[in-house]
C-alpha cells in the first residue's frame, strides 16, 4: 500500500510538474519585509486639504472621454503635452505681451515670475496626480496660463481692450473652445494662483474682483437667466470650483440631503397624475421646488457645452472629499424625469428646457450623465417622497383621468355640457310633473 501511494504521488508529480514550495525557491528575510512595510506605513498618508485639482477616475471618464479632454488650450501640467494645444500657445503668449505692455509701469515679467516662484510649492500641492515637471517649468506654465485667463476675463468684460488682430475674439470657434476648455476637471491651475497674478497686475481705480471678471465670462454657460453675480465667493480652489459655488450658493437656503433614493414617474406621467409643471423663477438650476401640486423648475439651456460642465462638475464632486453631491442630485433627478422624447417635449413646451440639440440627442445626454457616480446624499430625496405621495391620492389621479378622457377636446367639453343641460331639463321637468 505505501509503494501504490509512493507510485501515485510520483505520477501525480509528473503530471501537475515538479512540487516545490515557495521556501524551496526563494529564502525570504521577514523581518527586512516587515522594516520595509513598517517605513511604507510610517510616511504621510493623509490626502493633503489643499488637494483640489484632481484626475477623472477611468470609470468615469470611460462614458464620453471628450467630455474631459481640451480640444485647444491646455491649462495647467496635464495636458500640455496634447499635440493639439501647442497651436494655441502663441495665443497665450500674446495675451502675456499685451498685459504686460499696458502694465509696463508697474509691473514687468521678472517680476511676476519671481514672486509666482514663492506659490510655487503651494500650487503645487493643489494637484491629486503627479506633476512631472521641475520648478523652472511648472512657473513658466502659472505665469503663461494664469496671465492669458485673466487678460482673456478682463477683455470679455471690457470691449476697449480687445485689439484688432485679436486671436479670439475675432474667431467665434476659438470662444467655444474656451467655454468647454475652461471648465475641464484636470484643465485647472489653482485659484491662489490667478488671485495672486491678478492683484499684481490689477489697474488703479478697478473694483471688479476676479470672481465676478469669470463669472461674467460664462454667465450662459446654464442659462439665459443666470444667477447673479456676488462681489465675492469664499473659499474658491479653481473656475470649476467657482463655478459649482455659483450655482449652490444662489439656489438659497436648501435642506439638507438624505440617505437614500427614491424614484419618481417620468414627467408626462406627473402631469397625467394631475402635477403642474412651472418654470421656476430662481436663477440657479438646482432651485427646484414642489408645492400645492405645483412642480416649479429653473429654466436650462442645453447646448454642446451642457453635458460637458455637469460631467465634469459631477466627477469634481465625486473626487473631491468635502464637495456635497448637489450637481449628482441634480442629474440623479432629471434623469428620472425625463426618459423619452416626449418627456423632453413637455419640458420645452412649459418653457424650463431650451433645448439647441436635437430631442433625441437631449433625452440621451440626460440619461447618461451620472453613470457609475456614488450618489452619498441625495437633495431631491424629500421633494420625490412629495411628488410621490401627491400622486397617490385619489382626486389627483380621479381629476387628471377626467381631463385626459373626457375634456382632452373643445368638442367632448361641448359634448359634457350639453349632456348636462339636457339632464337638469329633464329633471325639472321631471319635478313639475309630479307637483302636478
Amino acid at each position: 500500500m505505501a509503494r501504490s501511494e509512493r507510485d501515485g504521488g510520483t505520477r501525480n508529480a509528473d503530471i501537475c510538474g515538479p512540487s516545490h514550495g515557495v521556501d524551496d525557491q526563494v529564502t525570504v528575510d521577514i523581518d527586512s519585509l516587515t522594516s520595509s512595510v513598517e517605513s511604507m506605513m510610517s510616511q504621510n498618508l493623509r490626502m493633503p486639504d489643499k488637494i483640489c485639482i484632481f484626475k477623472v477616475p477611468q470609470i468615469l471618464k470611460r462614458h464620453s472621454e471628450k467630455a474631459y479632454t481640451p480640444n485647444a488650450f491646455s491649462i495647467g501640467p496635464w495636458h500640455r503635452h496634447h499635440p493639439l494645444m501647442t497651436s494655441t500657445e502663441k495665443v497665450k503668449l500674446k495675451y502675456l505681451k499685451g498685459l504686460l505692455c499696458r502694465r509696463s509701469a508697474s509691473i514687468t515679467l521678472k517680476g511676476l515670475i519671481k514672486s509666482t516662484r514663492g506659490i510655487e510649492k503651494e500650487a503645487r500641492s493643489c494637484y491629486a496626480g503627479s506633476i512631472d515637471v521641475g520648478v523652472e517649468d511648472f512657473v513658466r506654465i502659472l505665469v503663461i496660463d494664469g496671465c492669458f485667463l485673466i487678460e482673456l476675463f478682463r477683455k470679455y468684460h471690457e470691449n476697449q481692450l480687445i485689439e484688432d488682430d485679436d486671436p479670439i475674439f475675432n474667431m467665434s470657434c476659438m470662444l467655444q473652445y474656451l467655454y468647454h476648455d475652461l471648465i475641464l476637471v484636470e484643465n485647472q491651475i489653482p485659484w491662489l494662483v490667478l488671485e495672486h497674478l491678478f492683484n499684481m497686475t490689477a489697474e488703479p481705480g478697478k473694483t471688479t474682483t476676479l470672481a465676478q471678471l469669470a463669472l461674467h465670462f460664462f454667465e450662459n454657460i446654464f442659462s439665459f437667466n443666470p444667477p447673479p453675480i456676488l462681489p465675492s465667493y469664499q473659499g474658491k480652489k479653481h473656475l470649476l470650483d467657482l463655478l459649482r459655488n455659483w450655482l449652490v450658493l444662489s439656489s438659497g437656503k436648501e435642506e439638507d440631503g438624505e440617505t437614500g433614493w427614491e424614484p419618481i414617474p417620468s414627467v408626462t406621467t406627473l402631469v397625467g397624475a394631475g402635477i403642474k409643471l412651472k418654470a421656476g423663477e430662481s436663477s440657479s438650476i438646482l432651485d427646484i421646488k414642489f408645492e400645492n401640486g405645483v412642480l416649479k423648475i429653473p429654466k436650462l439651456l442645453i447646448q454642446e457645452t451642457t453635458e460637458v460642465i455637469i460631467r465634469n462638475l459631477i466627477s469634481y464632486e465625486q473626487c473631491s472629499p468635502k464637495c456635497t453631491d448637489r450637481i449628482t442630485s441634480y442629474a440623479v433627478l432629471l434623469d428620472n424625469l425625463i426618459n423619452t422624447t416626449k418627456d423632453m417635449d413637455t419640458f420645452t413646451s412649459s418653457g424650463i428646457i431650451d433645448n439647441w440639440l436635437n430631442p433625441d440627442e437631449a433625452t440621451q445626454f440626460f440619461n447618461k450623465l451620472y453613470q457609475d457616480a456614488y450618489l452619498k446624499k441625495y437633495y431631491y430625496l424629500k421633494l420625490c417622497q412629495e411628488m410621490n405621495s401627491y400622486c397617490q391620492r385619489k382626486w389627483p389621479g380621479w381629476g387628471a383621468l377626467l381631463m385626459s378622457k373626457y375634456l382632452g377636446t373643445p368638442w367632448a367639453i361641448v359634448s359634457i355640457f350639453a349632456a348636462a343641460t339636457l339632464l337638469i331639463l329633464t329633471i325639472v321637468q321631471t319635478v313639475f310633473t309630479i307637483i302636478k
